[in-house]
């Protein structure tokens, strides 16, 4: 099977390739179709730029990015991402701010006026997907922090892409909250089999959610090494507390460890 998103010694500089800031150097992953993926790391060591150069957000000065077999030179129209922030639109509702995304990506740009019926369906059911039903007319001031992150997911997941990228979903959410959305994420994957690239700081996280997590070194980043998880699924969080579990996240740490020095 040929990997759903291919990044092949891929290199990129900020500043310019000449005399600018190497983030990643070197760096290959292959991801498959409907694999969900985490990418862990020291601070700095470029995870984000690897989300950037995989959906088209910018582009490496060498190696190549592939995504459906397709290679990458300009935004990727079947990419979903939420990030750390929701950054969701203050005077929008809930429900408007799930739609945005289908005013500007075509072809439901086009066809929003026509099916807008349809569109606000899709949307109401994401939301109670997510447990936020009859949700939709709140804005976002009257959203808890999780209820946002919640509508952000949502919102990546309106254009019903075959990739979702996360960068950091969860980082600024309490621990209840954040494992409590570790689990709406999961059950999204398994309902939806779409392909999913996260980035986090959190072991555990990464642990829980990824069939396999990829460790990168310190900057100018590259992949060190590679985990395969294989606890079964489905994965509730009492997972969290079996020793099997949480050998590999003292392993994954490990090798962050050396990846540092």
């Amino acid at each position: 099977m040929s990997a759903f998103v291919a990044l092949d010694g891929v290199s990129h500089a900020y500043g310019g390739a000449a005399g600018g800031t190497l983030a990643i150097e070197g760096l290959s992953i292959a991801v498959e179709e409907g694999e969900f993926a985490a990418v862990v790391g020291p601070s700095g060591c470029g995870k984000s730029t690897l989300m950037k150069l995989a959906t088209g957000l910018q582009f490496p000065f060498k190696g190549s990015v592939q995504v459906a077999g397709e290679p990458v030179t300009k935004p990727v129209k079947i990419a979903g991402m939420a990030f750390q922030a929701p950054t969701l639109l203050p005077w929008r509702t809930t429900l408007e701010n799930l739609l945005l995304p289908l005013e500007i990506v075509q072809p439901h740009r086009s066809e929003l006026r026509r099916r807008r019926n349809e569109y606000v369906a899709r949307a109401k059911n994401l939301l109670t997907s997510v447990g936020l039903r009859d949700q939709g007319d709140k804005y976002p001031w009257e959203l808890s922090g999780g209820m946002q992150q919640r509508t952000s997911l949502c919102r990546a997941l309106i254009h019903s892409p075959q990739l979702l990228m996360l960068d950091e979903p969860f980082g600024a959410l309490d621990a209840f909250t954040r494992e409590e959305l570790w689990c709406v994420i999961r059950d999204l994957h398994a309902a939806r089999k779409i392909t999913v690239i996260l980035v986090t700081h959190d072991l555990r996280e990464a642990v829980f959610l990824a069939d396999r997590v990829f460790v990168m070194s310190s900057r100018p980043g590259r992949i060190v090494a590679e985990r395969r998880i294989e606890l079964p699924r489905p994965r509730d969080l009492e997972v969290t507390f079996t020793q099997g579990f949480q050998d590999i996240v003292h392993e994954l740490r490990a090798h962050i460890v050396k990846a540092r020095q």
